[in-house]
């Protein structure tokens, strides 16, 4: 047990430590554990995932449409939205958490670091049992290998990307995550005023990161473009899919979304339609191990349906919490999103419509067609009959024998 600090009692250490879950026995057995010889890091993630997406891909690997599959060992802990954190491999260990990058000029930050990740994703508030954890286990460790606040980092602020058509030469924003990590919340007092490769001219600076992490320039503007939209993961015009994906923007597990419904894979955007021309309200969605042909059928439905890819976040963006977007859990309890805790705590199987008013329950006094006019019978139209079965108007046969109890959800105008 580390020395007390001044912000946390033995108590709270006590607690943590016993709440910690060992997760290290679901470890991918090929995964080669070698010990790393020192520690000047630690690297906060958010994970662009749901908790158990997360688990699965940190623990066994990253699975890629092309067969490809990585052996694991991706973070030496996870925390969930709840706090819960997860030891997913011994500290010692190094962990492939960080891949491309450098910090005041040592490269590969995997060989001297502790990864953490938080379940989640940097479009999305960090959670306040999060950051008390996080706090937790930061100054843990920061005692165990005699480092500072100044070596807590984000994987967004030690990331670097080869040359692509944002940038002529190396630089910094492969990674967004963790852009949304606020360090004070965690407990943390010290910190970088600048990126110090950046002013060495090693890397080329990214100037949305810079201006989260360092503030506005005090020689002249930073290159490049103004930053973009905080917590969207939609295309706009100053919303890039640079913005949101950083160096993922052109793999093939970045799935793009258009507003027509059709889905393309990140690799495939260039000689399709090229990055320039992606149409304004592009979903970007990351980490995705199945086909766009799954995403574009769920997202040609109106009721969404929560997977360990697709989470309320995934379908909902910022709206995952408001009134409109309403839930309907395997258990028959439906909810709109400001009464639901987490979107993070929704089982599997969750269903979800986003953009609706209501329910308007249906009587013989009041009848659909009274309740929804003349688009009681449209697609757009979702009916909750019994049991929790969800259809839309144009899959209802007989309006005239709806059960009892029957309710109408009905689209909010555009705009």
């Amino acid at each position: 047990m580390p020395s007390l600090s001044e912000g946390y009692s033995l108590s709270q250490y006590q607690k943590f430590q016993k709440k910690l879950v060992d997760h290290r026995s679901r470890l991918n057995p090929k995964f080669e554990k070698k010990i790393r010889q020192k520690t000047r890091y630690i690297i906060v993630h958010t994970s662009e995932l749901g908790l158990d997406a997360t688990l699965r891909v940190v623990s066994k690997g990253k699975q890629f449409q092309s067969g490809y599959k990585t052996p694991g060992g991706h973070a030496h802990y996870v925390i969930a939205r709840n706090g819960r954190t997860y030891r997913i491999l011994d500290k010692k260990y190094r962990a492939d958490h960080a891949g491309r990058s450098m910090w005041n000029g040592q490269t590969d930050i995997s060989n001297v670091s502790v990864g953490i990740e938080l379940a989640g994703y940097h479009t999305a508030p960090i959670t306040v049992a999060q950051y008390n954890s996080l706090g937790l286990l930061i100054d843990i460790l920061e005692k165990f290998y005699k480092i500072t606040d100044r070596d807590v980092l984000t994987h967004s602020q030690v990331a670097y990307g080869k040359p692509n058509p944002w940038f002529r030469k190396n630089h910094r924003g492969r990674k967004r995550c963790a852009k949304n990590f606020n360090r004070t919340k965690a407990g943390m007092k010290s910190n970088w005023k600048y990126d110090p490769d950046v002013a060495a001219g090693r890397l080329m600076a990214d100037p949305e990161l810079a201006l989260v992490f360092y503030g506005p320039p005090e020689k002249g503007p930073l290159p490049l473009a103004k930053p973009a939209e905080y917590g969207s993961n939609l295309i706009s015009k100053t919303n890039s899919a640079w913005s949101i994906a950083g160096g993922d923007y052109n793999q093939q597990t970045t799935v793009y979304l258009l507003p027509g419904g059709q889905t393309l894979p990140g690799n495939k955007i260039a000689g399709k339609i090229g990055w320039r021309y992606l149409p304004v309200n592009t979903k970007v969605l990351l980490n995705q191990d199945v086909t766009p042909d799954v995403i574009q059928s769920q997202a040609q439905t109106q009721v969404k349906i929560i997977s360990s890819n697709m989470t309320a976040w995934s379908h909902a963006g910022p709206a995952y919490k408001k009134d409109t977007t309403i839930y309907f859990l395997p258990s028959g309890r439906v909810s709109p999103g400001s009464k639901i805790s987490d979107w993070d705590d929704l089982p599997m199987g969750t269903r979800l419509i986003v953009g609706y008013k209501g329910p308007f329950l249906i009587t013989r006094v009041k009848t659909a067609y009274q309740i929804a006019g003349k688009r009681y019978k449209a697609a757009e139209t979702i009916y909750n009959l019994s049991l929790g079965k969800l259809l839309t108007g144009d899959k209802i046969v007989d309006f005239s024998h709806l059960p009892r109890g029957a309710k109408i959800y009905l689209p909010l105008p555009p705009g």
